[in-house]
């Protein structure tokens, strides 16, 4: 399971997600910047700054 916290990136958001693909995740997290920060251009830098923020989290059994 991957997880993003959007606070890592953006101080005081608390705003998360997390799925088992990291594509996913991405694609969620840019479209959270679009909709609540306002963010109308997604650069390569930013997608960098967001997987290197994504977290591996073991499944709970």
């Amino acid at each position: 399971m991957k997880e993003f916290h959007c606070g890592s990136l953006v101080p005081g958001c608390d705003w998360h997600t997390r799925h088992e693909e990291e594509a996913e995740v991405i694609r969620r997290a840019t479209e959270h910047l679009r909709q609540a920060h306002g963010e109308t251009v997604i650069r390569e830098s930013m997608i960098e700054a967001i997987r290197s923020r994504i977290a591996s989290k073991k499944n709970a059994a």
